[in-house]
Order: structure tokens, then sequence, then C-alpha cells
């Protein structure tokens, strides 16, 4: 008898661990993601470079983390890139990710999760730009 009253509080509590570690794993790795394609779009000299280099580098850096998005979006401002050299200017890159929960067996969760972050780098004020 207590053994049945047992085993659904366990797989619950389970669940709820489980679900706990993939809001805490996506967060962290959204954090992260929207910093490096920062960083690598304030590395670029063109806006349409800095552009494609972060979007790559977010994609790379969810997979590699093993963050799985059902849609995923990269935003880019690259503006500062076009800011004359000397002249002090950032970029940022903001990442929303819609992370599935379905599979994650607690009453009550939705079925999925929006997470999102901004960063922002500052781009070397002396560094040349095309």
């Amino acid at each position: 008898m207590e053994f049945t009253l047992l085993v659904p509080l366990l797989v619950l509590l389970f669940g709820i661990v489980v679900g706990g570690a993939r809001v805490w794993l996506a967060r962290t790795t959204v954090d992260a993601a929207a910093a490096a394609g920062a960083r690598a779009a304030s590395l670029a000299r063109a806006p349409a470079t800095a552009v494609a280099d972060a979007e790559r580098l977010v994609r790379v850096q969810l997979t590699v983390d093993g963050l799985r998005c059902v849609r995923l979006s990269v935003d880019v401002s690259a503006r500062g890139l076009a800011a004359a050299p000397g002249a002090p200017a950032q970029v940022s890159a903001s990442v929303r990710c819609v992370v599935p929960l379905a599979d994650v067996l607690v009453p009550g969760w939705p079925g999925e999760l929006t997470v999102a972050a901004t960063a922002s780098s500052a781009v070397d004020s002396y560094r040349g730009r095309a």
C-alpha cells in the first residue's frame, strides 16, 4: 500500500527536478549564446559580416551546449560598426529560444518555455572597419 502511494510522488519529484534543470540549462545557455553572439559581431569589420558571424556562433553555441530549440530567433544590431573609427560604439545580440517541456511529466507545466536574452559588446574604437 505504501509503495503505491510513494511511486507517483517520486515520479512527480523526479519530473520537477528534470524540468527545473532543463529551465536552468535553457536560461544559462541562451544568456551565454547571446554574449558570444555579441562578441562575435563586435570582432567583425562590416555589419553584414557581423550579423552572419553572430547568428552562426549562436546556433553553434546552442548545439554544443545541448539545448534544443523548437523555434529560434537571433537579432543582431550591428549599427555600431558603421560608426567612424575612433568613436565609441557597441553591437548587441538578442536570442529567443522556445524550449520544449512537453516530455517532462509534471502536471500544470506548459508544453513550451520561451527563453530570451540580450547582450552587448563594445566595438574596438581604433580598429579598422569596412
